[in-house]
């Protein structure tokens, strides 16, 4: 049995260890001009100018950048910023011109691992952040070598996303679910990260085609409506043996709908309130004569 494993809060040895710097070392520490530093290419983790923000660029202002950020030389000039994207806007917004980095001489996959692993502990992170980290980590490893033997069966990426769950609280199964997040389209994900779809829900939802997902949305927008984890589980089935149509999303939709408005009342209960000689017929004519009296007292009676 799969044992869920505690986050790690980040300490400045597990940061040392990670970058291969220490405490001591100064000589890898330079300042560098923001101007010159270039965003990770598509960095999953949102820089959202909040409350946090303002915080983080207060210290900056009184203290400067404690930790440095992680770079690399970029052939077409400048660097790549893998780890400080945070600290980089915190330095713009206190007006600072330069910030503090350290230059590592990284391959493309070495520094997507840096990068997520260097951010993944961050506290309320979005859940298409850390779908989109996991995937992009979840990539890298496997473009690295690592267990390519192991990658091509269900079994294989079990023990594959094992590795990018080491320091993080998700299990392996986790992961594995967050990586298929990847495949809802931006205004699924955007649900999702609202928490106006569920989780799980989301998951079955991911295994749908983009066409189909956009029908899905077309519809969810029209009846103002979310698919239950039942529904998304028969989308889902459904999607597996054909393509997914409007009709048939509608038809499951409304299907269960029309289960929930169904009432149905035990004889025995009703019979506390019928003569024994009295037909369902006659009990049924009975209570629609009764709601109808009262949905007319109570002003809801449209005749």
């Amino acid at each position: 049995m799969a044992v869920n494993k505690k986050a790690t809060p980040i300490s400045l040895q597990p940061l040392d260890e990670l970058f291969g710097t220490s405490g001591d070392e100064q000589n890898g520490v330079c300042e560098v001009l923001l101007d010159s530093i270039h965003p990770f290419p598509n960095h999953p983790f949102k820089v959202l100018d909040d409350e946090k923000m303002k915080e983080l660029s207060d210290s900056v202002k009184q203290y400067g950048v404690l930790v440095p950020g992680i770079v690399r030389m970029k052939s077409s000039g400048g660097y790549e910023l893998i780890s400080g994207h945070r600290r980089k806007r915190a330095c713009e917004i206190a007006g600072l011109q330069k910030m503090p980095v350290i230059i590592k001489d990284l391959t493309d996959d070495e520094s997507t691992v840096i990068m997520v692993d260097s951010n993944i502990q961050r506290e309320e992170l979005l859940i298409s952040e850390k779908a989109f980290a996991y995937k992009m980590k979840y990539e890298a490893l496997k473009r690295q070598g690592k267990r390519t033997d192991l990658t091509s069966c269900q079994l294989g990426k079990k023990l594959a996303a094992e590795e990018v769950s080491q320091n993080t609280g998700d299990s392996t199964r986790q992961i594995l679910r967050y990586i298929h997040l990847a495949e809802l389209i931006p205004e699924m994900l955007g649900l999702a990260d609202e928490k106006k779809i569920p989780f799980n829900t989301a998951v079955e939802l991911s295994y749908l085609k983009e066409e189909e997902q956009k029908i899905l949305l077309q519809y969810m927008n029209t009846h103002s409506m979310v698919p239950s984890m039942k529904q998304a589980q028969e989308l889902k089935q459904i999607s597996k043996e054909q393509t997914l149509t409007y009709l048939e999303i509608d038809q499951i939709c409304m299907n269960e709908k029309k289960e929930k408005l169904q009432v149905q009342i035990p004889a025995k209960k009703l019979k506390q309130y019928f003569p024994e000689t009295y037909t369902k017929d006659q009990m049924e004519e009975i209570i629609f004569m009764l709601l109808a009296s009262w949905a007319e007292s109570e002003g809801k009676n449209e005749s």
